[in-house]
């Protein structure tokens, strides 16, 4: 059987996103399976699996944006900002309010530079930074650029804090509980997360890898698949004709009847006059045309 399309996997805590690709293609025997965007092996909820032709839209829908469920418990910070960490910290918070809390979450919306935790895949010199970390290497990551797009406060229990988070690629989470409660004055780490979206998927689009076991066996997994363009749906779609199609798929640059409609868009979707999605093409401003940047065959 070859599959080609996302499956939108609801990861279980415990298992690193490798871990989920690695049952994926054991289950539908097929090699071409990767994910959009890794998820903590702490953290469960939403993971966007690719698989056949749907690898080469992988890198679009990891750049999306994302939404979480976090909870965070203040008084306490460990050297990893989650409950996995050592605690290095405590404070008392029997004074902290829900208004003091909200008040400093204003400070975290919008563009700014946020500093990765030490505890983090991110590599220093071709290694991740946590394998140093743990080895007592002292390491010195640099901020990174990022956008907090809503903060909003689900329930307050004290001293645990749950929100609900809507930010762009390459927000740690981790880091924004121990920034808030550093802000506060008296720490804070990650207890536990849940993605709730990725890119345009929900946790209402998703199954878990049980119940994609269960469809192999049913021969129902195409019920569980989106199409590789799903990814793509903030892009403009572009329908040409047979000829112009056929020189798309031959990887030629092409030009697009309606362009003055495309309102300055660098990348579209491209599709036959029969709806198949052929390929993702850039804009070459210097040319004035399309060129396909990844042609997708066996339509």
């Amino acid at each position: 059987m070859t599959v080609d399309g996302l499956l939108i996997i609801n990861k279980t805590t415990g298992m690193t996103s490798h871990d989920v690709v690695a049952r994926v293609r054991k289950l539908l025997h097929q090699k071409r399976v990767g994910h959009a965007g890794t998820l903590d092996p702490a953290a469960s909820g939403v993971l966007p699996i690719c698989v056949g032709q749907a690898t080469r839209v992988a890198e679009y829908l990891s750049e999306s944006g994302k939404a979480y469920q976090a909870e965070i418990t203040f008084g306490i910070v460990t050297d990893t900002y989650d409950s996995e960490g050592t605690i290095i910290r405590t404070a008392d918070t029997a004074g902290l309010t829900q208004d003091q809390i909200e008040e400093k979450l204003a400070h975290f919306l919008g563009p700014q530079m946020q500093m990765p935790p030490r505890y983090s895949a991110i590599k220093i010199q071709g290694q991740p930074a946590y394998k140093r970390s743990r080895a007592g290497e002292a390491i010195e990551l640099d901020p990174r650029p990022i956008e907090i797009f809503q903060l909003r406060v689900l329930t307050w229990l004290p001293p645990r804090l749950t929100l609900a988070i809507e930010c762009s690629k390459g927000t740690y989470i981790r880091s924004l509980a121990y920034d808030l409660g550093e802000r506060l004055g008296c720490g804070g780490y990650l207890t536990s997360l849940i993605r709730t979206r990725s890119g345009p998927f929900s946790l209402a689009d998703s199954i878990t890898l049980e119940q994609l076991a269960e469809a192999v066996t049913q021969g129902t997994v195409e019920h569980h698949l989106f199409s590789p363009d799903s990814a793509l749906q903030q892009y403009p779609a572009l329908k040409l004709d047979d000829s112009t199609a056929q020189r798309v798929l031959h990887g030629n640059a092409f030009w697009y009847d309606h362009q003055d409609n495309l309102v300055a868009a660098e990348l579209a979707r491209v599709y036959d006059l029969a709806g198949n999605f052929l390929a993702i093409a850039t804009w070459d401003a210097e040319q004035g045309l399309w060129q396909p940047k990844k042609v997708l065959n066996g339509q």
